[in-house]
């Protein structure tokens, strides 16, 4: 039997903290929020943005989806200050 298969190798292996596991997760959350921030930003400035899809941005398209991503951060940062202040 290799140390793989031995039933005694799970007890011996190194065990993740509850702290080492917490900032994993909080690892894992902020990658999904911000996977998911992207997304919506993109679909929604997209949408409000882009009226006649080409190969480029006219220079109205490009200023509008800066000012529409700039306001949805500063948006989203004014949510997360009123919710974490909250507590």
């Amino acid at each position: 039997m290799d140390s793989f298969s031995s039933p005694s190798s799970s007890s011996s292996s190194p065990q993740m903290s509850t702290e080492d596991f917490m900032d994993q997760l909080k690892v894992q959350l902020a990658q999904a929020y911000a996977e998911e921030f992207l997304e919506t930003v993109r679909g929604k400035c997209f949408e409000k943005c882009i009226t006649k899809p080409g190969s480029s941005l006219s220079g109205g398209e490009s200023s509008c989806i800066s000012r529409c991503v700039d306001r949805y951060i500063e948006a989203t940062g004014i949510i997360s200050r009123a919710l974490f202040n909250a507590r």
